[in-house]
């Protein structure tokens, strides 16, 4: 029977996540828009990862976690238009008084942005990172962290997807995706926790 997979972080002896102590790390939270809720890009469990978003907004302030908040600026009259209902932030996840709110134009969080700069003022070299899409904008950008020398974390159960076509197979299921997503990313470039509990 052959042996159970590993991944490559598991093969080098990567230690296990561990709790950061108030101010050590950020929670990132990604385009949690209505975009995902009300308009053209309904999310498969979008619902239950913004509940969990909630949770984690709570357990961040608990720890003393700064909390940023990256959000898609679309073109006007477009998805994610900011002026537009699908550009508005989710109500999980509307900013609150001191947290910071950065706009980007491409599915990684950093690529033209100062996220690394607001990151690095903060001494912060950590992140924990949920939100929409797991496949696109949280992969690129917690691969992209790894890049500049960011450690992750990913909150498995705050991210959500949509199912996808296939060149030659008939779609993929959200549901698959967002767990392939999940695993690729755990093989290289973040720590995948379950729950906002596990930070």
């Amino acid at each position: 029977m052959p042996d159970a997979p590993k991944t490559l972080r598991a093969m080098a002896g990567a230690p296990a996540w561990q709790h950061p102590g108030a101010g050590e790390a950020a929670v990132v939270l990604i385009d949690a828009q209505r975009e995902y809720t009300i308009g053209a890009l309904p999310l498969h469990g979008v619902t239950p990862a913004l509940a969990e978003i909630s949770r984690l907004r709570a357990r961040a302030s608990a720890m003393g976690l700064p909390v940023i908040h990256v959000r898609h600026a679309g073109a006007p009259g477009g998805l994610f238009d900011l002026d537009g209902p699908g550009g508005a932030f989710c109500d999980e996840a509307v900013p609150r008084d001191g947290e910071a709110v950065i706009d980007k134009s491409l599915p990684n969080a950093f690529a033209g942005t100062d996220l690394a700069a607001r990151l690095e003022a903060l001494g912060i070299r950590r992140i924990v990172v949920a939100g929409f899409m797991t496949h696109m904008c949280v992969s690129s950008t917690v691969r992209a962290a790894l890049d500049l020398g960011f450690s992750s974390a990913v909150i498995g159960s705050a991210c959500a997807t949509r199912a996808l076509p296939t060149p030659h197979n008939g779609p993929i299921a959200a549901a698959d995706l967002h767990r392939a997503s999940l695993a690729a990313l755990s093989d290289r470039f973040a720590d995948i926790l379950r729950t906002s509990a596990e930070i």
